[in-house]
């Protein structure tokens, strides 16, 4: 089991591939175990793709008493990057925190980013998507897991695609699975998402960077995003119209990967 003593936790980790190293990150989940089928379409046959759990999640441990900021994570992330000896890395951050993370590395150590591309992130909260994440803790705290389960869906998803596929996003193995009796790690994870803030440092960015602007998310919308592209020297932006919080759809995800892949070989 790939385990290494990071940033004073114990965190669990995988390298998939060969090449150019990506490191990938998402939501309040893991592409880890057996998530792969998540990643990007054939992103491991053409990079080295470098995955892991986030405090508290799955393999990875995590300590109480150390408070949870988007700064630690990213502190976990330089550190596994530095563990591997890589630099020059790609970063992808699809859906929320990974996104957020990304850009406190581009800023923080500017000589592992070659490239940083972001969809469903935010550089500053205000009122509405402070009260969304907290929406999410307290039906976790007070209703439990599967009514945050259905409450996260609903608003990460299509409504067409959400009415094709409720039996599989929701239930034991369905969305956000590795949160089910993790309430505390969550409650961690949304501690470092609430008190994010990016804004007033994003010039310092310097690497090429894309922020795919998801017209149908309602909770990382192009109102979040906007300010991401606008405060990045040079940074290309990208609106789309039929994408929701999540890449779902087999046509969605085609177009992604294609995407991203021209991305990533341009820079």
């Amino acid at each position: 089991m790939p385990l290494a003593r990071i940033n004073d936790h114990d965190m669990y980790y995988e390298v998939l591939g060969s090449g150019e190293p990506v490191l990938l990150m998402g939501g309040w989940g893991t592409f880890c175990h057996e998530n792969h089928h998540h990643l990007p379409r054939g992103l491991p046959d053409r990079y080295q793709v470098i995955l892991f759990d986030y405090r508290g999640i799955r393999d990875s441990g995590d300590a109480q008493g150390i408070p949870s900021t988007m700064a630690l994570h990213a502190g976990d992330a330089i550190g596994l990057l530095d563990h591997l000896g890589l630099s020059g890395v790609h970063l992808v951050g699809l859906v929320g925190m990974g996104a957020c993370i990304c850009q406190e590395i581009a800023i923080r150590r500017p000589d592992l980013a070659r490239s940083m591309l972001n969809t469903g992130a935010w550089c500053e909260v205000d009122d509405f998507l402070r009260d969304q994440l907290e929406m999410f803790r307290w039906i976790h705290r007070d209703c439990g897991f599967l009514a945050f389960q259905q409450a996260v869906t609903l608003l990460s998803f299509t409504p067409d695609y959400y009415n094709a596929n409720k039996n599989k996003l929701l239930g034991a193995d369905g969305g956000w699975k590795e949160l089910n009796g993790r309430y505390e790690a969550h409650s961690r994870l949304i501690d470092a998402c609430v008190g994010f803030e990016s804004k007033r440092r994003l010039a310092e960015i310097r690497c090429p960077s894309l922020i795919i602007h998801a017209a149908q998310d309602v909770v990382t919308s192009p109102r979040t995003t906007l300010p991401i592209e606008q405060g990045i020297p040079g940074a290309v932006g990208e609106t789309w119209h039929d994408l929701a919080h999540v890449v779902a759809g087999k046509e969605l995800k085609i177009r992604f990967a294609q995407r991203l892949f021209e991305w990533l070989e341009a820079n």
